[in-house]
């Protein structure tokens, strides 16, 4: 499906957000170091009893509530449109120094949000807005996009593989332990 992606000003934040981002999670990776990690990790998939995760839930880190914790003056905000039925977004986060992803750098931008309709979903629009993300971390000189994604993520985690995404970095201990989730960062030469 070809949809026409537009970038917006950080005004349309509280439409973007109507968009869901909530997923079904039915497996999640282990992360199962070999010899204490020094002969590398290994990937299980392992399913798990389903449930729905919603990086909205918290009201507080919706898209709409994002200028309250940074200067998001310098972000690209992108939206796919199906006619006039917005189906999708990407947030891409550039020059925050506040925000520790950018770890300091003016020439590495961060994929901060991905989001597609459910009823849109396995129809190109994610990778459509992602390679809109990459014309646009190009157009201001970066040279690498990193994302952050999570091991019980598995659909989004094969979705960035298959972007040409490496993964570049595993922290097991980057959330509250009553997540139970493990960080996994996403690099990309832009």
């Amino acid at each position: 499906m070809t949809v026409e992606i537009i970038e917006e000003s950080v005004a349309a934040l509280p439409e973007y957000e109507k968009v869901p981002i909530a997923f079904r999670v039915e497996s999640h990776f282990l992360v199962v170091p070999i010899d204490s990690g020094l002969g590398g990790l290994k990937f299980v998939e392992n399913p798990i009893i389903p449930y729905i995760k919603d990086y909205d839930a918290n009201e507080n880190e919706r898209p709409a509530q994002w200028f309250k914790r940074f200067d998001i003056s310098q972000w690209g905000i992108l939206s796919a449109f199906n006619g006039v039925k917005r189906v999708g977004g990407a947030a891409v986060a550039w020059k925050t120094p506040e925000l520790n992803m950018l770890e300091g750098f003016e020439d590495l931008v961060c994929l901060w949000d991905l989001r597609v309709h459910p009823d849109y979903r396995n129809e190109g629009i994610g990778h459509q807005l992602f390679t809109r993300a990459l014309a646009w971390s190009r157009q201001r000189l970066c040279r690498r996009l990193k994302v952050e994604t999570q091991n019980i993520n598995v659909p989004a985690c094969r979705f960035y593989a298959r972007q040409g995404c490496e993964l570049g970095g595993i922290n097991r201990y980057a959330y509250d332990k009553t997540m139970s989730e493990i960080q996994l960062l996403w690099y990309r030469n832009v």
